[in-house]
Parts: structure tokens; sequence; C-alpha cells
């Protein structure tokens, strides 16, 4: 039984109970249901949003200046930098889909940033709003509330249009649904890589990307069979390259953006699986040339 049913069922037998007040007990029923819908004790499908072998270390670069902090939200986490205006990295898990995608919601400022971001920052900047954390992955996976919360600006990086309806797309969207199929359940890690100068879109502290790095992994129980891709995008990514020209290891995306991923696995494992670039086994090479969208 999900929230919508038991609010349904409750205002239904408060009204019954009202209109008739030998019915007491449908009241008291009423007022019982009423706690459990109040304090989410039955809650929405949802996967912890803790990132897979331990939370990513930012270590070096522009990543490592200034504040930044962890922020969770309904179907996935992020750490956002208070210095750069961006998330430093974004990471959700992709499950089954389990709800019908609604209308997009509009970008809302995160009231728990100090930087406090708002659509209009990224106006007539020459930059799209990128989603890190996308639209219909958690909307899809995670429900309305989640598909709002992917809409606030501390999930969102200044993203040059072509890649972002282009490469970038055509890759989310394999994420979603080829990958999803095939592969079952496995993590996203995403986010922003600068260089040590960067520019700001114009009027603001929004940091400007050279590039955008993502990150699969497929958990298992034997560490040496872990499966993960790693993707490396130039904001000047050609918009109908093959998929197969971003594939980079988990080492050059660690060494571009500052960060540090998978600390939990025993540096032998970590080492061989940060080195290798395995498309095949993800199946990337059936869909890598795949056209965008839009």
């Amino acid at each position: 039984m999900n929230q919508r049913m038991i609010k349904s069922i409750v205002l239904w037998v408060f009204k019954k109970g009202v209109k008739q007040p030998k019915y007491f007990l449908l009241i008291l029923l009423a007022i019982v249901l009423w706690f459990i819908y109040s304090y989410g004790l039955v809650k929405p499908i949802t996967v912890s949003t803790t990132p897979y072998l331990g939370l990513p270390k930012i270590v070096s670069g522009a990543a490592n200046q200034g504040e930044s902090h962890i922020l969770e939200n309904e179907g996935y986490m992020l750490e956002y930098s208070e210095q750069l205006a961006n998330p430093l990295w974004v990471t959700y898990y992709v499950g089954e889909k389990h709800f019908k995608v609604g209308k997009r919601p509009r970008f809302t400022v995160d009231m728990r940033s100090n930087a406090k971001i708002s659509h209009g920052d990224y106006t007539r900047s020459g930059y799209t709003r990128g989603h890190l954390a996308p639209n219909y992955v958690i909307a899809s996976r995670y429900g309305k509330k989640a598909q709002k919360e992917a809409f606030l600006m501390t999930n969102i990086s200044p993203q040059k249009a072509l890649l972002n309806q282009k490469s970038w797309q055509r890759l989310e969207e394999i994420v979603a649904n080829d990958f999803s199929e095939w592969h079952d359940g496995f993590w996203v890690i995403t986010g922003p890589i600068f260089d040590k100068s960067f520019q700001t879109l114009k009027g603001t502290k929004v940091a400007i990307p050279k590039a955008f790095y993502k990150i699969l992994i497929k958990p298992n129980d034997n560490p040496s069979s872990i499966m993960a891709l790693a993707f490396i995008f130039q904001q000047n990514a050609k918009p109908n390259a093959s998929l197969m020209s971003f594939v980079t290891s988990i080492d050059e995306v660690e060494k571009q953006s500052g960060i540090d991923f998978f600390s939990e696995l025993e540096d032998p494992v970590e080492d061989v699986l940060e080195a290798k670039k395995t498309p095949q086994l993800w199946r990337l090479p059936e869909v890598a040339n795949r056209p965008s969208r839009y």
C-alpha cells in the first residue's frame, strides 16, 4: 500500500465517520492511518543515495578550493562547491522504472546553498542549464518529488547547447534505457572538470567547466568482477561522434577532476579497475552511433 492509497482511504473513512457518528471506530482507524501517512512509515520506492564503494574524495585542482558540502536528495546525492557554484560530483542508482515521467518542473534555488544560484543566472549566458542527475532517470525511478528536486540549481552545471542536446543526451538516454535493460542495477557518478584558471558566467560566480565526466559502476560480490565504464566529454565535443570516442579510464577522470573514487576497494583491485577501458562489457559499441533525440 503506497502513500496515495493511504491518503485516499483516510479521507474516505474520515468523511464517513463524520457523517455517521456511530462509526467511531472508523474515525479511530482514520487517525491511525493518518499517523502512518504523515510520519512517512510508508515510503515510495527508493534506494540509499550513499555512493557505492564510498564517498568520492576531493584531493586536488580547482575542485579542492573553497567550501563544499554534501547534499542528499530524493534519488541522488552530490557534493556542492560554494566557490565554483557547481556540483563537484553527483551520484544516483539506475534501477527499474517505477513511475511515469511528468511535466518538467521549474528550476529552483536550493536554499541549502550559500551561493543560491538561480535560473536567471544562466539566462543569455551562452550556456544551458545542464542536469547532472538527469530529469528522466530520476523521475522514472524515484517519482514526482525526486523529479522536482532534480531541478534544484545545485544539480546544474553550465553546458554548451550542442553538448547538452547531442552527445551528452545520447549517453544519458542509453544509460536510462539500454544499459538499464542489459545490466540490471548500477551506479552513476558524474560531474564537471575545471581548468585551474576558469571563467565564470557573466555577473555570477558560476564557474564554467572545460569538460564533464561520467562513470558507471555495476556492483558485484566478487570485487574482481566489478564492471565500470568511464567517459570524458569536452564542452566542444563533436555532436555526432561515436560515444566510443569519449571512453576513457577512471584513472584519467581522477587525474583531470582531482577526485579520488572508490576508495573502499582494496588497492590492487582498485588499480586494475581504474586503469581498464571495457566498453564491450557494457555493449556500448552496439549503441555508440545512435543519433541524438534533438
